[in-house]
């Protein structure tokens, strides 16, 4: 028994002296920088004066009391939430369908990868070409029919850059999605039929219970990944017409390419860092109490 006891001591010391090193690494690699944002987001910083001077909340102050902030902060968390419902809900119908189809030809899947190989920022730049009302193809064709559409004017440029992600990520939902699917046993769905459970009685309440794990992870990576778009819709709009595609990601880089404020936008990323925190926070607890 103390032989037992020595070795896993042994274990133990030994795990430490390895651990150490890359403990440093991690406190180096993301201490020193939190360290200079919580600085930056308390003083005047600027390009041309990178240490800058204590100003207190002013950042803060200054950043909550922007209305242009709430305007991006809404836009993202509306952006999020109806491109995360749709491309959940689009990917889960797939499954249902194409499972049949993929488990005898598994190669097709990877043909339904492709839209998300694709770089965000390049997606951006195909459709602005293919969607530009005076050169782009798709808008042409649509007018020699007699349907006049500007896909980047104000009256459709949301419903575009909904389009556009949820295009290019479904495929993402549906590929974990899919996993899940595959990996509920065969005889659980023959038992299943032998009680009379089939079609849509079968996957709503048999399959899909199995399938929530996977559900809830989508949901949450989606909506995060959503929340932060800032690639296809910068290159495509710049943030407009106007501030109305403007995403917090991109207000955050006007802020502080454009118009050089420093400080306000290392506040305004703190803000967001503290709400997400928040957010994971409560989504444990719950996670906790249903556990």
């Amino acid at each position: 028994m103390s032989d037992a006891t020595s070795f896993e001591q042994q274990q133990r010391a030994s795990a430490r002296v390895l651990l150490v090193p890359l403990c440093l690494f991690m406190a180096a690699l993301l201490g020193f920088p939190t360290l200079i944002n919580l600085w930056y987001s308390f003083s005047d910083v600027s390009f041309q004066n990178l240490v800058g001077s204590f100003v207190g909340l002013d950042n803060y102050v200054a950043a909550l009391s922007n209305p242009k902030m709430w305007q991006a902060l809404g836009f993202s968390l509306k952006f999020a939430v109806l491109c995360t419902v749709i491309e959940v809900a689009a990917a889960l119908v797939l499954v249902f369908i194409l499972h049949p189809l993929l488990v005898k030809r598994p190669w097709m899947t990877a043909i339904l990868m492709l839209p998300m190989m694709v770089s965000p920022a390049l997606m951006g730049v195909m459709y602005r070409l293919i969607l530009n009302e005076f050169t782009g193809p798709i808008p042409v064709y649509l007018e020699m029919m007699g349907y006049g559409v500007n896909f980047l004017g104000r009256g459709n440029i949301y419903k575009t850059i909904v389009a556009i992600e949820v295009l290019q990520w479904t495929p993402f939902a549906f590929l974990i999605l899919l996993t899940a699917r595959q990996t509920i046993s065969y005889e659980l769905e023959e038992a299943a039929a032998v009680d009379g459970a089939t079609g849509f009685r079968s996957s709503f309440h048999i399959l899909l219970p199995l399938m929530i794990p996977a559900l809830v992870i989508v949901l949450f990576v989606r909506f995060i990944d959503s929340f932060r778009v800032f690639d296809h819709i910068y290159v495509l709009t710049g943030g407009g017409p106007g501030n109305l595609t403007t995403s917090i990601s991109i207000y955050i880089y006007k802020l502080f390419f454009v118009q050089h404020t420093l400080g306000e936008a290392v506040a305004v990323s703190i803000l967001l860092l503290l709400m997400s925190l928040a957010l994971i926070a409560s989504a444990m607890r719950l996670v906790v109490r249903r556990s």
